[in-house]
């Protein structure tokens, strides 16, 4: 199977393609307490090469993760003296080039990072207005297949004039980039001082909100804005153009699995972009297998591109809907309680709104992996939520055909 997702065609941005929208994220920002013989192991290009190698060789890019983004404080403290960015010759010393072609030639694309502003948020040189062509025909040079364009040390008349500004000039490269926006996440999320018409028009993802912490406080209190702001931000999702609620965590240090798997389910009912931020080198086999759920890639992937949304909260139950191609819908159940109880829940399809087809639905458990059986809209079933957990259900109309025969991979 590949998870695929088509460019919105657009006059102003390079659309015209397919994309994968799984993305694996590594962090090359050296910290100013990390020794600096430490920091060369960690952030380099070294590090790149091993991740894309376990990327091609651990079943990444199959599934569709076939996007691996360099971070923050890759670049030399000073511009070369024609204006240009460069690499840290310490810890890329082939240049970015030269690791383009590396992860090209397994099969991957390369991300990097820049700022709308004097300064990276790491305090590196950023793209000024008057560097914004150099740099865009930079990154073209480099090959390079993504471009993650932050907002520190700008103002809002500044960004106003530079994001689109890049837009237009990674268009004028001829290069195909996925251009990646922070912009809405500095001015709120929200309108009037987000434009979403005009970001789904100069870019192809953006970031609506703070950064994501290692932490389910943090992933809860992205959930939740999401929820409160749905109205605004689910009809500006659509192919080509994608709301960004941040990198999965799932891996990292500060979930549990149960947490993990809420995670999971809320970004894939919403359409977003699965940004992993963690080291496949020493990733869990428990993780892991979460992120190569072939079923919860195919709802994430799902070639509609609607963006799901809460239908209704029970006390702290969430529960949200996405509805997929074929008639075919995705539920997400989260306990968002905070007492360590697990909570019934009793629903049915009708309840649902998933009623249209008249010989009833086969329901499946997505992480469980479980086919639950054959439901008409009146017959209730009982789920049963974990605390800071999530039940996933993948519903299919009945009149599709041997589905576990056809897709029995998606449970593999």
């Amino acid at each position: 199977m590949q998870p695929w997702f088509v460019y919105r065609k657009c006059s102003n941005r390079s659309c015209d393609m397919c994309i994968y929208f799984l993305v694996l994220f590594a962090s090359v920002c050296l910290q100013v307490q990390i020794k600096r013989e430490k920091a060369l192991d960690i952030t380099s290009e070294h590090l790149i090469k091993a991740m894309a190698d376990q990327m091609a060789n651990e079943g990444w890019r199959e599934l569709g993760y076939v996007y691996l983004s360099i971070d923050d404080c890759w670049t030399k403290k000073q511009r070369d003296p024609n204006g240009r960015l460069e690499p840290d010759p310490d810890r890329f010393p082939s240049g970015i080039k030269a690791l383009a072609d590396y992860v090209h030639s397994r099969g991957l694309k390369l991300g990097i990072y820049s700022d709308m502003g004097n300064y990276t948020c790491g305090g590196y040189p950023g793209t000024t207005l008057d560097t914004i062509k150099t740099d865009a025909e930079t990154f073209s040079s480099w090959e390079v297949d993504m471009l993650k364009f932050d907002g520190c040390y700008s103002n809002d008349t500044e960004k106003a004039i530079g994001y689109p500004k890049m837009s237009s000039a990674l268009n004028a490269t001829g290069r195909q980039i996925l251009y990646s926006c922070s912009w809405p996440a500095y001015e709120g999320g929200l309108p009037p001082k987000v434009n979403y018409t005009q970001l789904g028009n100069i870019c192809n993802m953006w970031r609506n909100y703070g950064d994501i912490q290692d932490s389910w406080a943090s992933v809860l209190d992205i959930i939740k804005w999401y929820a409160v702001n749905q109205d605004v931000l689910q009809p500006t999702a659509g192919p080509g153009h994608w709301n960004d609620p941040d990198m999965l965590i799932t891996g990292d240090f500060g979930l549990s699995y149960e947490q993990s798997k809420a995670q999971l389910a809320i970004w894939a009912i919403l359409a977003a972009p699965l940004i992993m931020s963690n080291d496949l080198r020493t990733i869990s086999q428990e993780a892991k297998d979460l992120l190569q759920n072939r079923l919860l890639i195919y709802i994430n992937q799902d070639s509609l591109g609607i963006q799901g949304r809460q239908i209704m909260k029970v006390d702290c139950l969430g529960v949200w809907k996405r509805e997929l191609v074929n008639g075919q819908y995705a539920i997400a159940v989260i306990n968002m309680g905070d007492d360590g109880l697990p909570r019934p829940f009793t629903t049915s399809l009708g309840l649902l709104n998933v009623t249209q087809c008249p010989v009833g639905y086969k329901l499946y458990d997505v992480f469980d992996r479980n086919y639950l059986g054959l439901f008409n809209s009146e017959t209730t079933f009982n789920l049963k939520i974990n605390p800071s957990g999530v039940v996933m259900l993948f519903i299919q109309p009945a009149s599709v055909v041997n589905h576990m025969k056809r897709h029995g991979s998606y449970f593999g």
